[in-house]
């Protein structure tokens, strides 16, 4: 067999229109369209007709516009996937794919065995499946255009038997059965449905010939509509014929009640073998085609795609063998199914590819062939249907299944050198949200914690960004700053290093966050700017974060940033944390509450979504205050109270007293020296008086074990925990 990388010989009609029509007008169209039209009656009948193939036409038209878009490789549907959504997407569906049409083949395998009991009744049924496979598979081992082109022949016998089909019913004259109803006691209309429908789902056979046409691009629409319309002209003209031919209790319980209408009967039977024959053909020469694109991509197991890659020869080997092994379980009725909805959902994909790439907008998307977004979006919705109305069962095995194929793939950590349609998708959404956003009022319950961290090296400071990471709590935007003091000229390329290291440790740490590297010319000068930039729209960032530091010039350089800082609207925190590997095992937070800086709520908030981590969860919030007198010590302990059953918050209460033998520093030691981490607030020195408070500060920290110094630079200032009516 032929690559399609080394041999692209095939048109429009030998690669794509033959092998989709012949399976097209297969078995379903010689055994059961007949059961359809005398279970629904003629008008139900062509209505099922209709609605199935408009869902194949959306698929047919959406191909169309997408193989018109890009160049399609080998590998047919996988190729069109893994391209449009990634590899963990196309692989989750192609590797489904691939054994779906390794085991079509013998499911056709079998219909030709079983068939030959209307001439051989005693046939060993396994043991004609298994030749039968041999037989194609050697037939489309020699030559992809080989065995295309003996299905011209059997296309010929297909016309035959629709000729003498025709004939036969011309002597009739009239309708055999009722317009609008079926015999009594038929299965519901969306049972009927069910049963036809896997009469059109055939265009796969042409497209996964992909890799060995000519002029992909023009191959595929032409050959694929053209395919889609000739089916539904014979789907439509067959119902009627059968209904002039016959009534319907023969159409119901004959299933060669084509050899009683027709012509000729001698017809029938070579048209049915031929069509059965032709689908096998059709499916093992797809299926190793998407094994090798599958393999190519490194999406199958490593040893496997090691021995895949040199050829195609064996991939058609493996799967024959495939096919070969499915007929050791000697009736593939209750598989059949699931296989069905694996070619549904490949369908479904299609459709909603082509219709988010048209809504995404995306400056990429330029297909030749155009179709409606609505259209491709509808047609993917009705193929979703499709595997629930044929059996919701099966629909949900092979869901799951593709889902377990999906989860396997993105533990590998796939990586491809396309973009695909997620990133256009993401953005279009992105884009509608945050325009949405602006329109929208903001309110103190609105606000989320969208950290900025001035962090340097992850590395060096993981501890840092991991307690941003707590408190952020995945309900904000966490980004992670590094800032190159220097010039742009000297430091670029060095910033784009950084950049991407950051975002490796941040992946490796497990934390979600966006990595930023900038160069700055002064560090104070550069935080405020970057500060102002960072973010967009509704989630612009509303809260820095810095490490502490021991060095008197930096900690007064925090204390001047957090005054300019607080002139836009954002809150400032500095954070004390402790060195080494910090491996809590938490029983308390505290919170020291003052009362007179409005920062007692951005506190209790933070102390709160600390809480809430799976790492601090069995912590326990102690808030804490300090009275001058008796009687401020119990109007104190009241509004805390309050306060805290206002924000539904549990936390414990203590209310301490100054005394002379005791300033704050030493209460503040006294009673957070067993706490795992403590909240402090802070307020805003008088300009050239930084330093003096940062050496406060280092006196408020003393030996305790982590600290986080809060100012509410917000304008909802002493509101966060306003929530009534939340």
């Amino acid at each position: 067999m032929p690559s399609g990388t080394q041999d692209r010989r095939l048109g429009a009609f030998l690669g794509v229109f033959t092998p989709s029509i012949l399976t097209i007008l297969g078995v379903i169209l010689f055994l059961r369209t007949g059961w359809v039209v005398g279970n629904a009656g003629l008008i139900p009948a062509l209505v099922i007709v209709l609605i199935a193939n408009a869902m194949t036409l959306g698929t047919a038209l959406s191909v169309s516009a997408i193989a018109t878009n890009m160049r399609v490789g080998a590998g047919g549907a996988y190729y069109i996937l893994a391209r449009s959504l990634g590899l963990e997407i196309g692989g989750a569906i192609g590797i489904p794919l691939f054994l779906a049409q390794a085991f079509s083949v013998t499911l056709y395998a079998f219909g030709f065995a079983e068939s030959l009991r209307f001439v051989w009744p005693s046939v060993p049924v396994q043991a004609v499946a298994a030749v039968t496979i041999l037989v194609v598979a050697l037939l489309a081992g020699r030559s992809a255009s080989l065995a295309l082109k003996i299905q011209l022949p059997i296309m010929v016998l297909l016309v035959l038997a629709l000729a003498s089909l025709a004939a036969g019913a011309a002597h009739g004259g009239r309708l055999h059965i009722d317009l609008w109803q079926g015999a009594a006691g038929s299965p519901p209309f969306w049972t009927l449905f069910a049963v036809f429908f896997p009469a059109v789902t055939g265009i796969m056979a042409g497209i996964s010939l992909s890799g060995d046409l000519r002029d992909p691009k023009r191959d595929i629409p032409r050959g694929t509509i053209a395919a889609v319309l000739a089916g539904l002209a014979v789907y439509l003209v067959v119902p009627v014929i059968l209904a002039l031919g016959a009534d319907s209790n023969t159409l119901i319980h004959d299933p060669l009640v084509w050899m009683k209408v027709s012509a000729v009967p001698a017809l029938v039977l070579p048209g049915l073998w031929g069509a059965i024959l032709s689908s096998a053909l059709g499916s093992i020469l797809g299926a190793p085609r998407t094994l090798e694109a599958l393999a190519e991509d490194g999406v199958m197991p490593r040893v496997l795609s090691r021995r895949l890659t040199p050829g195609p020869g064996r991939a058609h080997m493996i799967s024959t063998g495939v096919a070969l092994a499915a007929v050791a379980l000697g009736n593939l009725n209750a598989v059949a199914p699931v296989l069905t909805m694996f070619f549904l959902t490949t369908y479904g994909m299609i459709n909603l590819v082509a219709g988010l790439e048209r809504l995404s907008g995306a400056p990429s998307f330029r297909p030749t062939f155009r179709v409606h977004w609505s259209f491709s979006l509808a047609s993917a919705f009705g193929c979703f249907a499709a595997m629930f109305l044929i059996s919701h069962v099966a629909g949900i095995i092979a869901i799951l299944a593709e889902v377990g194929v999906y989860l396997v793939l993105r533990r590998r950590a796939l990586t491809a050198t396309w973009g695909d349609l997620r990133y256009g998708a993401l953005m279009s959404l992105a884009r509608a949200t945050l325009l949405k956003l602006r329109t929208l009022p903001v309110a103190p319950r609105n606000w989320r914690p969208h950290i900025l961290v001035f962090a340097g090296d992850v590395r060096r400071r993981k501890n840092l960004v991991q307690l941003a990471a707590w408190l952020n709590q995945e309900r904000g935007i966490l980004t992670v700053s590094d800032l190159l003091v220097g010039t742009l000229d000297e430091l670029a390329e060095t910033a784009r290093e950084r950049k991407a290291q950051a975002h490796r440790h941040l992946e490796d740490a497990g934390i979600n966050a966006f990595a930023e590297a900038e160069v700055v010319s002064a560090f104070e000068d550069g935080v405020i700017a970057v500060a102002q930039a960072n973010g967009i729209a509704g989630i612009a960032s509303n809260t820095l974060m810095f490490g502490w530091s021991s060095k008197p010039e930096r900690a007064a350089a925090q204390l001047r940033i957090m005054r300019k800082v607080s002139l836009l609207g954002k809150s400032t925190l500095i954070c004390r944390v402790p060195a080494g590997t910090w491996t809590p095992r938490p029983r308390r937070i505290d919170v020291w509450w003052g009362g007179l800086e409005n920062n007692g709520d951005m506190l209790m908030l933070f102390a709160y979504l600390l809480a809430a981590d799976r790492v601090w969860r069995r912590a326990h919030i102690h808030v804490h205050s300090i009275a001058n007198d008796e009687a401020m010590r119990e109007h104190t302990r009241r509004e805390i109270q309050r306060m805290l059953a206002a924000s539904r918050i549990e936390a414990h209460t203590e209310v301490a007293l100054r005394s002379e033998a005791a300033d704050v520093a030493g209460i503040i030691h006294n009673k957070s020296r067993e706490a795992d981490i403590v909240f402090l607030g802070l307020h805003e020195p008088a300009a050239g008086e930084e330093e003096a408070y940062a050496a406060h500060l280092r006196e408020l920290i003393g030996d305790l074990p982590a600290v986080v110094f809060v100012r509410n630079g917000s304008s909802f200032a002493g509101k966060l925990l306003d929530t009534e009516g939340a």
